[in-house]
């Protein structure tokens, strides 16, 4: 058994998660569909799912590598390859005629190209190609944050940061403007562009550890102030953005607790201001299933895990941001499946699973896998000597431990 199997059971779990919440309305139908979600909503239980693992293992990462040029490597590696050809994949169907181009995206292209090209789509009020995209804005902002406060050397705070991030997303978060950098066409459209140009700063300035980190850690401001910048951003607010933040900081004070590189006193005060944020911003039934499920994973962390979700785990970001494009296509097969009776529903929706978890094993091995290999060959020419003393201080954390990384 590997060591961190269970980030990659929860990964898996999240991710089938997802595609089977996305399905349901086609299966049970929209009435239980909403009766589920007046109970649970599962679509934001596997989101914040993703956000857990994710603020555990980037810090995680990042530190392996020692050093942010390695990190970024690394990491832009690990998500541009499966997330370019998602969107190559889409174009040409849209090409096709089997799918179409977002309103938002038609009417605002150049935002939206530039939005794309920092994955930050939702954060500067257009639609992503594929709605999930959504939740790569947010990830993207928590890595350039933490390789700032790395820069900084600052990253050890994370209790602080979790805390800070959850109290005034929970206190001021209705007070917080939701779009002060993008409430119309021509703003979102510089502010994309200003952020093409902030991200590539902290690439190329990653030797120049002042600057990079303040232009990393500055980021934060981003969902501060412009959360929700136009009807087309998913997430509602800018005190909710935060409190994603916060949700991913939350997972680093459980790492740092853990390896003993934060008290327990200020990380069980960090993680209960950030549960109480998130079961008044998601309601208690979402929040305390999204704590329960990763305190669970975390208690029986040193237990084998079952295979199916670890594979599951392996292929999820493949498996996340391709099944949408997948679910489009099930009214040109089997149209008005909601109205057929249930065996043909059924039927559907076992081929459809079928084919997605097809396709993104497909993708994990012929994209994913390859794009982690480049990473690697790239660092080791960097810093040959650092990556074999890198991996003997840190067994088991080497060349497959890429594989484990979030989305």
């Amino acid at each position: 058994m590997r060591r961190l199997d269970w980030l990659d059971a929860l990964r898996g779990l999240a991710a089938i998660t997802v595609v089977l919440f996305h399905l349901s309305p086609q299966v049970i139908g929209d009435d239980a569909h909403l009766a589920v979600m007046r109970q649970i909503n599962l679509g934001k239980y596997a989101v914040l799912l993703f956000f857990v693992v994710s603020g555990y293992v980037i810090p995680m990462s990042l530190e392996r590598h020692g050093s942010l040029r390695r990190f970024w490597i690394g990491r832009l590696c690990r998500v541009y390859p499966a997330y370019l050809v998602t969107i190559a994949l889409f174009a040409l169907l849209a090409s096709a005629g089997l799918l179409h181009w977002q309103a938002s995206l038609r009417a605002e292209t150049g935002a939206g190209v530039l939005a794309h090209i920092t994955m930050m789509p939702d954060l500067v009020g257009v639609r992503g190609v594929v709605r999930v995209f959504w939740t790569l804005s947010y990830e993207m902002v928590f890595y350039l944050v933490v390789a700032g406060l790395f820069a900084w050397r600052a990253h050890r705070h994370s209790a602080w940061y979790a805390a800070a991030l959850g109290l005034v997303a929970g206190l001021a978060g209705p007070y917080l403007p939701d779009a002060l950098f993008g409430s119309s066409w021509s703003e979102r459209r510089l502010l994309a562009a200003v952020l093409v140009l902030l991200v590539g700063l902290t690439l190329i300035l990653q030797v120049k550890a002042s600057a990079a980190g303040a232009i990393g850690a500055g980021f934060v401001l981003l969902p501060a102030l412009n959360g929700h910048p136009s009807p087309a951003s998913t997430v509602t607010s800018s005190g909710q953005g935060l409190l994603l933040l916060a949700v991913m900081f939350a997972g680093t004070v459980v790492y740092r607790w853990q390896h003993g590189q934060t008290g327990r006193v200020p990380a069980v005060a960090a993680l209960t201001v950030v549960a109480g944020a998130l079961i008044a911003d998601q309601g208690l039934t979402t929040a305390l299933a999204v704590i329960a499920t990763f305190l669970l994973a975390y208690v029986f962390r040193t237990r084998a895990m079952p295979p199916g979700l670890t594979w599951l785990g392996r292929i999820s970001y493949s498996l996340y941001l391709l099944h949408v494009m997948v679910l489009f296509m099930i009214p040109r097969v089997v149209p008005d499946l909601g109205t057929q009776a249930l065996p043909i529903r059924a039927a559907a929706g076992v081929a459809y699973v079928i084919v997605v978890l097809v396709l993104a094993a497909l993708c994990y091995r012929m994209v994913e896998q390859p794009g982690q290999a480049l990473g690697r060959r790239l660092i080791t020419k960097i810093d040959p000597a650092l990556c074999v003393a890198t991996q003997r201080a840190a067994p088991g954390t080497g060349r497959g431990d890429n594989t484990r990384e979030s989305v």
